[in-house]
């Protein structure tokens, strides 16, 4: 065995392969935008106002969106 087969055979093997670089590169890309996005997130001044329920049940509405529904769902 030469010096340099010896030398070779000694060194450690490098642990920065192409898949981890562009995993930890993902990873630090995504940090980088939920960091600028997160100071930008405001709290609601006040809760949004629910409507009272309708009396009688009176909400339901037969549209034509829910016709074609139903027909959809018939076999």
């Amino acid at each position: 065995m030469t010096y340099i087969e010896r030398d070779m055979m000694e060194q450690p093997r490098n642990p920065l392969t192409r898949r981890t670089l562009f995993t930890g590169a993902g990873a630090i890309g995504a940090v980088a935008a939920a960091a600028t996005l997160l100071p930008g997130v405001q709290q609601p001044a006040a809760p949004p106002e629910v409507k009272a329920a309708p009396e009688n049940g009176g909400g339901y509405q037969l549209t034509e969106h829910v016709k074609r529904y139903y027909q959809t769902t018939r076999t």
